[in-house]
């Protein structure tokens, strides 16, 4: 059966959402279609979450563009979707006086792609910043507009409001192929179901160049880049203010030091090009050059107070730029493609700008005023609230009074709210993305069961359905027979 489309977008990351929720302001048929069970399920849920000041992309670089441009959008979309996002600031650590001088080509090229503020500030100033720096430390990059953002709320968000706003989305659907037709239409064939469509947007991530090179002669390539991470608890958060990064290599921006916007400590992540789009093990070597490299910017970072490790893997190629644009030669196939750091920052921007492309393409139209709905409300967040805003709460409604996740404080009414939100959490992970519960120190050895419990009463689930992560990831297996 086929649907028929005005914009079909492959792609559930931030990337895709942001282009969808843009679209979701014109008059027009839109898809978002996805290989996994939910939202924020490949390059976007495994990322250092930093929002970048936009000092590291080359000048004149469309990713120095959308850096920028992206940085400056964020802050009131995040007003406008109820998202968690701070502006911590970032520095750049040099711990050597032989290494000023990149020091002072990052500030130079900072300046000139337009980021505000930008200025070296030299040890003394530095250690009263960060206690906890480097003994080595002899001056940084000091770049107040970056920050830090919650990737998960950000990107269910976008999603979530472009729903609102009437796009659809369909999941577990992998596609196998896109082609033109007679028609000039373009025929998206997935696991699901066909998709007839007038434009296709290519948001693929680490598979965007199979989706590229079923429709282009001028075939591109996508290598993925293995990134593995420690996560510390809440107790090693304020361990650093700010994001602290090593002086960039040609493999990226090296191993950081950040707080995180769940007040956890994260710290990594390494650089390794792998050739299969689902290696995201860790492995024991990619650790211990996380825990011997966080050392070189920050002293004493309590690694005791790990709780989770894992890996995620960036989408680049090898001119280290962004693809995105009609496709030459196939008309109406837009790449939203190569998209890596600093993809998550740039991604309002990719969303207009893609949007801008694919608007011009069709001739779309404005919805009429007052029917696109901007602004959407987040997750209740209980954690650190006193005590009286929880009674209140649960004089309303008492499932606010029973806690099921005793690490990050999320009650059953937070997680029944996750489920039948739009494009609610079908899964343990989904629960996570949106409320954290299973993202504390017990990584879900206390919620898990109840977690379960909720998922099957509120969806009409057997046990044996409820999954980790979608199909193939079940946690209870019925044996036997009769």
């Amino acid at each position: 059966m086929e649907a028929a489309y005005d914009v079909v977008v492959i792609g559930a990351g931030v990337s895709g959402c942001a282009v969808a929720r843009e679209l979701s302001r014109y008059d027009a048929r839109v898809c978002v279609v996805e290989r996994e069970e939910d939202v924020c399920c490949g390059t976007s849920k495994a990322n250092s979450a930093i929002v970048h000041a936009g000092f590291d992309a080359q000048t004149g670089s469309l990713m120095a563009k959308l850096n920028v441009e992206g940085n400056e959008l964020m802050w009131e979309l995040a007003e406008d979707l109820d998202f968690k996002v701070r502006r911590c600031g970032s520095l750049v650590v040099c711990t050597d006086e032989q290494s000023r001088p990149g020091l002072d080509d990052l500030l130079a090229r900072g300046k000139a792609n337009g980021v505000p503020d930008l200025r070296i500030i030299e040890r003394d100033e530095l250690k009263e910043m960060e206690p906890n720096i480097s003994d080595a430390a002899v001056c940084a990059l000091w770049a107040p507009s970056a920050g830090i953002v919650d990737v998960f709320g950000l990107n269910i968000a976008l999603a979530e409001n472009a729903a609102q706003n009437g796009v659809e989305f369909v999941f577990n659907a992998e596609v196998s192929d896109v082609a033109r037709q007679g028609d000039g239409t373009w025929l998206v064939k997935t696991s699901v179901r066909d998709l007839r469509t007038r434009c296709v947007v290519n948001a693929a991530g680490v598979y965007s160049d199979v989706i590229h090179n079923m429709v282009s002669d001028d075939k591109i390539q996508i290598i993925p880049r293995k990134g593995e991470y420690m996560l510390l608890d809440t107790t090693a958060g304020s361990h650093v203010s700010h994001t602290i990064f090593m002086l960039p290599t040609k493999m990226g921006k090296g191993i950081l030091v950040s707080p995180t916007a769940h007040g956890n400590l994260l710290v990594g992540p390494t650089a390794s090009d792998v050739e299969d789009p689902e290696s995201t093990d860790t492995t024991v070597e990619g650790l211990a050059e996380v825990a011997s490299k966080c050392a070189l910017t920050v002293k004493d970072v309590p690694l005791r107070e790990v709780i989770t490790s894992f890996a995620g893997l960036r989408a680049h190629q090898p001119g280290h730029e962004f693809i995105i644009g009609e496709v030459e030669g196939a008309p109406g196939f837009v790449d939203c493609a190569a998209i890596e750091s600093p993809g998550l920052t740039s991604c309002p921007a990719i969303g207009r700008m893609v949007a801008d492309i694919v608007s011009s393409l069709l001739g779309l139209v404005d919805k009429p005023d007052g029917s696109w709905v901007a602004k959407r409300k987040g997750f209740v967040t209980l954690e650190g609230e006193p005590l009286d805003v929880w009674a209140n709460l649960a004089k309303r409604d008492k499932a606010y009074g029973n806690v099921i996740c005793r690490c990050r404080h999320v009650t059953e009414a937070q997680i029944v709210d996750a489920i039948h939100r739009p494009l609610g959490a079908r899964s343990l992970d989904g629960v996570k993305r949106r409320v954290t519960a299973g993202m504390g120190r017990c990584q879900g050895g206390f919620c898990s069961p109840k977690v379960m419990e909720i998922l099957e009463r509120e969806l009409g689930m057997e046990p044996e359905d409820v999954t980790k992560s979608g199909p193939g990831s079940e946690l209870l297996v019925q044996e036997g027979g009769e």
